[in-house]
Parts: C-alpha cells; structure tokens; sequence
C-alpha cells in the first residue's frame, strides 16, 4: 500500500496550517484508493478487517461502501466529474450491483429501526452530489432498483433521534428523481427536529440531554444537504425551513469555533469520535450554507487544522485505513453500533470538497482565530457549558454541568449510569477520560467512596446554571443500594483553572474522592502527590494537577494501563476527604496544562474561606461567592 503523499505546504496561502485543497483532496483520494483491496467482485461491499458491530458483518460491509461513498461524492462533485472515471465507475457498479435484489452481493433491506437506515441515507446523499455522473448514468433498471431499496423508508420506523433525517434525505432524494415517497415522512422528521432545537444554535440529538460532536455533524448537516436535495425536487417547499437552518448554523459556529484548538485538535467528548475529521463539518456547512460568522479564511483554517491534526497524529494508518480510535486503534473509543466501516463518517468532515475550487474558502489567505490572540473563555448555556482555552499550550477544556445522554425517564429509585463519554465534570482537547470496565472511574468526578471502594458515579445531571465563567449543577450519588445522597458542585473558571467547590452528603465512614484530569503517553508519566496536592505529567510536556484548598487531607496518583484513548499509559491526580455523616464542602483547583507552573503555587495564590454554605474565593484580581446548599434529597 501506498502511503499517504501530500503536496508541499502553502504558507502564502495558508500561513498557519499550510494546507491548500490539493491537500484535502490527496488525503481523499489516498483515503479511497486504500479501500480498493477491501472492495467486493462486484463493488457494492467494503468488507474491511476489524471488530464486527452489533449489526453483523453484511451490515458492516455495506457500511464501508456507502460511507466511502459520500467521500467519493464530495470528491466526484467538487470538480465536476473531471479527473474522476475509475471512482465514478467503481461506485456506479456498486450501487447497481448492491440495489439489486437478484445480485449476490445485494444489500441488506432496510427493515424498521435497521443499521441500513443510515447507510442508506449516506448512498441517497451520494447520489444527489453526483446526479450527473452516477445516477444520470445507471440503466432505468439499476435506478429502478436504487428506488425499490431507498423505499424502504416509506412508512417505517426509525429511532427517534438523529436517525429521523436519514429517512428525511432518503425520502427527498426519491421525491427529487421521482420516485415513490411520503411527504408526511418528510415533514413529520422535519417537524420532530423542531422539539429538540433549545436555542442559541444548538440542538438535542433527540430528547434528553444529548449535547456533543453529532450535532455539528448531523443535526447540522442533513438539514442544510436537505435542502439542497428539496431546491432540486420540482414544486418543493423548503425555503422557510432554510432560513431557520442557516440562522440555526450561524448561531452554533458562534459557539463551535471555540471547540477546537489552534493547533486543529478538537475537544475529545460524546460519542461516535471515531469519527475523527468528521469535527470539520459544521465549518464547512456554514459556507455552504452561505450563513456563518466566520471568515472563508477562518472557515479552512479550522477544517485544515482538525484534519492536519488527525493526519499528524498517524491517521490514517500505514494501510491507509481509518481504524477503529482516536489515533490508532482503540475499541473503548467505539460503541456496539461501530463497525470497521464506521471510522469513514470522517468523510462528513469533506463535504467543503463539494465547493468549487474558486469558492473563496479554497482561494481566501487563512485567518487566524481568537485562540491565536488571546486565552478564550466562552459560556455556552444551552449545553450547559463553559469552555476554556490557552493560546499558549493550545489546550482547550470544556467544564461540563449539561450534557449527560441520560434516558428522560428512569423508574423511581433508579439512576442511569454514567457513560465517561459525557459524565465527567471537564474535557480537553489533549487528554481523554480513561474508559475501563474493570478499573474505578476518577479523573474528573467527585464520588462518594464506601469502605470497600465502591464508588457513586453521575448519571444524570441536574442543572443549576451557567454564566460567564461559573457553572453548577448536582447529582445523585448512590453507593450499592444506599442513598441517594446529593453532590452539588460549582465551577469557577479563572485563568485557566478550574476552581470546583462542592457540597456532599454522605454516610459517615465513607470517603469523598475528587480527580482531575488523566494525562496519558506512550511511556508512563511521571507523578507526585503529597499532602493536598497531586500532579502527573505525560512525555508530551502535559501537567495535570489538583491542589486541595478546602476540606481534602490526602492526595493520590491513579495510574492506567491500556483504558485511555491518548495512550498506553495514563495517570490521575485526585483528592479525598473523610465523610462524617453531615454535609461536607470541599474546595479544590484543577489544572491542565504544558506550562512550568508549581502547583502548590494555586494554593499560595488562592485564599479560600467557608462559612457553613458559602465559600469565598479570593483570587488575584477578585473575589467569587459561591453559595451552596441549593438542593436537597428529602
């Protein structure tokens, strides 16, 4: 296999990241042309090696076709065909060979609520982008079939979630080469989005609390690509709908510049991350969409930059293959539902290839972005969020008091348990939260620990607020059978700390453990803790620490071993405290970052005094009250 060979990099045009379109297009094309040793006789399968999903192996394989897909649509599209034979005729084959129920490779049907329901709103998008020389091009038979095989989409089922616009682009891609379809399918998708929209740009991918890269990435996305399929339909009514959407994408890009960081690594948080550049989407759907805050300059950086960054970081790997991971491979990262084709909904992160090499987003010199002037810091309410960011070490975290994937409804008495994808109170962009079903679970949450070390975990969140640079919120901690109890917690953001001040009930004899963040390398990094203070650096120069500033009286270092996305090796300063039975606060400073500092200087920098429920912080240049006591479990 041939490796991945990128042109000379451009810093006339693109003075931070270098990349041009000739970039993203090698990266494309490498990306395909790895797949061809995995494609079927007859083209319509990509059986790729690695771990089945849930939905078996026929499922995944037509997966790995109709993912691949929409990246060679992109590509297809975006020069107009030109340069393109062997892949519009490899796809072409694929996509008769595949609809066609008589054929040995024939797809699998979509049935209710089926995997192939998202497959096959990957090939309808595929076949919209390039109608001229796919679809236009297939006998009335193969198109005949195509229709039959999307038509199972008419009057069914599907999860009520994201899952709900793969029936909306499916249907109007029949409805747009006039096929049978159902316009009350349409619509009710269309319809039933507008209840999870909360405001400011943002949705929940379906009810809950269900805030993190899918929304950019689908919530986003198939709406703008429906409307683009509706403007094509004759007599289709789709303009009000896009306006809202363009303002809708204009409002998140406010919000979604800040994910990222100037080094193009986004912020490691939900589900589905291996998806990888898929992160880019959004960016670019605002320049489609011709509706975004930012820059044609602005827009590439960012895209450039997540792309550059997965690239740097051996992705794809030495086959060309997007493996199942972060960086390399690294099943934690994934969920039952990925299979080997599920990495290639990166190709989402293309869709700025369907822009035409003179669009000024390919033409414009890059723009910086705030991170490259000065440290951020951005409230984003309706997740629940607060983002932080240093411009120096490139580090971005997210303090998270929002998001959780937590089921709306749980019988009394039960607590949903917590998935580390959305749990933890803090996420960055340089380290990922240690993911083991074996292990205890401490960087960033605060449990309640029993004597056997049973620990309380958070499931569902209950908010308390977001302003400016502090959040709030309480969970319900539950040690076997015993509890509940309340942990309530605030975060005050300052200067790139994260100061968290909690209230906990609990039973006496139990401890309280409050972790920071877990760095992790490929060698094991080094750490120290003494008194009330912990820290543990990876070989990348990465620094997590925890200062005790209230209540703590010991310090620990959790180390990992093959549980953490970043590397092999990972480690977790944390914090305990003896629970005597009646409401305990505790205070303490969480740090992540690259830069030389002490982290016992936090503590010689910070007075903090409590008085029952309130805590005052005297910080270097202010002073934050943070009440606590807000809740209480009867």
């Amino acid at each position: 296999m041939t490796r991945l060979v990128l042109p000379d990099t451009d810093r006339v045009l693109s003075r931070q990241t270098g990349w041009s379109r000739a970039h993203w297009e090698a990266l494309a094309d490498h990306l395909l042309d790895s797949l061809v040793p995995y494609f079927s006789p007859g083209a319509s399968l990509v059986e790729l090696p690695g771990r089945p999903s849930r939905s078996g192996t026929a499922s995944d394989a037509l997966e790995g076709f109709a993912r691949s897909f929409m990246l060679a649509a992109f590509r297809i599209a975006g020069v107009q065909g030109k340069g393109c034979e062997e892949l519009i005729e490899r796809y072409a084959r694929g996509v008769a060979n595949g609809a066609n129920p008589d054929h040995p490779e024939a797809w699998l049907r979509l049935t209710p609520r089926s995997q192939q329901m998202v497959e096959a709103a990957a090939i309808a998008v595929s076949l919209h982008e390039t109608r001229e020389w796919i679809w236009d091009r297939l006998d009335t038979r193969a198109q005949e079939h195509v229709a039959e095989w999307l038509g199972g989409f008419n009057g069914s089922t599907t999860h009520d979630n994201n899952w709900r616009l793969f029936q909306v682009v499916s249907e109007q891609f029949l409805a747009s080469v006039g096929a049978p379809y159902s316009q009350d399918d349409i619509d009710g998708g269309l319809d039933r989005i507008e209840d999870w929209y909360v405001g400011d740009g943002w949705y929940s991918d379906g009810d809950g609390q269900n805030f993190d890269n899918y929304i950019g990435w689908a919530m986003h996305l198939y709406p703008g690509l429906w409307a683009r399929m509706a403007a094509a339909t004759p007599g289709a009514q789709y303009e009000d709908r896009l306006k809202a959407y363009r303002e809708r994408i204009k409002l998140f890009l406010e919000d979604a510049l800040y994910l990222v960081g100037n080094d193009g690594a986004p912020i490691y948080q939900g589900r589905s991350l291996t998806y990888r550049m898929a992160a880019a989407t959004p960016y670019w759907m605002g320049a489609i969409l011709d509706s975004t805050p930012l820059t044609p300059g602005q827009t590439r950086r960012l895209c450039s930059g997540v792309a550059r960054h997965f690239v740097q970081h051996g992705v794809p790997d030495e086959r060309g293959v997007l493996t199942l991971g972060w960086y390399d491979t690294f099943l934690p990262t994934t969920q039952q539902y990925s299979g080997p084709g599920s990495p290639y909904w990166a190709s989402k992160g293309f869709v700025g290839l369907i822009l035409s090499p003179e669009h000024p987003v390919w033409t414009d010199p890059e723009d910086s972005v705030p991170l490259d002037d000065a440290d951020q810091l951005r409230a984003m309410p309706k997740p629940g969020w607060i983002v932080h960011a240093s411009r120096h070490d490139q580090v971005v975290q997210l303090v998270n008091h929002g998001a959780d994937h937590a089921p709306v409804a749980e019988p009394a008495g039960v607590e949903p348990a917590g998935d580390p994808h959305y749990n933890r109170l803090a996420y960055a962009n340089h380290a990922g939260p240690d993911l083991s079903d074996h292990e205890p679970h401490i960087d960033n949450l605060i449990s309640l620990v029993s004597a056997d070390g049973a620990a309380s975990g958070r499931g569902r969140i209950r908010r308390l607020g977001v302003d400016e640079h502090r959040a709030s919120s309480w969970q319900k901690a539950w040690l076997g059978t015993e509890g509940p109890w309340a942990i309530e917690i605030t975060s005050v953001v300052h200067s790139g700390w994260e100061i968290r001040c909690a209230l906990v009930e609990g039973p006496a004899g139990a401890s309280v453990r409050s972790g920071g963040f877990a760095v992790a390398g490929e060698s094991l990094p080094t750490a120290t803790a003494e008194a009330v203070v912990a820290s543990a650096r990876n070989d990348d120069g990465l620094v997590s620490a925890v200062v005790g500033l209230h209540g703590y009286d010991d310090a620990g270092v959790h180390r990992g071993l093959g549980v953490n996305p970043f590397g092999a090796h990972s480690a977790t300063p944390y914090l305990t405290a003896p629970h005597r039975g009646e409401p305990l606060v505790l205070v303490n400073a969480v740090l992540l970052t690259r830069d030389a500092l002490r982290p016992e200087a936090l503590a010689e920098g910070i007075d903090v005094a409590v008085d029952g429920t309130t805590v005052r912080i005297s910080l270097p240049g202010g002073v934050e009250v943070v009440e606590l006591g807000r809740n209480r479990i009867a």
